[in-house]
């Protein structure tokens, strides 16, 4: 058995500038959930702290997908050029602590054609991400007829 090629990119790193520090912080590291990796202060009050988001992934899209996905999750245009996906293993469970800890539900734990549960929300830091629970093992996934390479 062969060992899958490695990519030349070590991490997928997203930025986020947050205007309430504190609340996005709580949100994401105490609500969400990201272990804190590192954290960093200098002059004037500059801070960052680095979560771990576990595997990340590249997902680009073009604009008949995304309206695609966001008729499919949502019922309408939502999602800006950029949105967040975090995988979870129960999503109503993590949507409802999220909404308690501040973010806006967008639309509820929806099931999806190719059988998973998403929800939208808004969060603090001026994030639009979606939660997802796979439903499907992987192998099942790559079978199924909703999905397919595409290319």
């Amino acid at each position: 058995m062969s060992a899958e090629p490695s990519s030349p990119v070590r991490q997928l790193r997203l930025v986020v500038e947050a205007e309430d520090y504190e609340a996005a912080v709580a949100f994401f590291r105490d609500a969400l959930g990201l272990p804190e990796q590192a954290a960093y202060s200098g002059d004037g009050d500059a801070r960052v702290v680095i979560l771990d988001a576990g595997r990340a992934t590249l997902e680009i899209a073009n604009p008949a997908q995304k309206r695609m996905i966001d008729d499919v999750e949502v019922g309408r245009q939502v999602a800006p050029r950029f949105r967040v996906a975090f995988e979870v293993d129960d999503a109503r469970e993590v949507t409802a602590r999220l909404v308690a800890a501040g973010a806006d539900e967008v639309a509820p734990p929806t099931l999806t054609p190719w059988r998973s549960l998403n929800a939208r929300l808004d969060t603090p830091g001026d994030l639009h991400i979606t939660v997802f629970q796979e439903l499907l093992p992987p192998e099942t996934r790559a079978s199924h007829p909703d999905f397919g390479t595409g290319v």
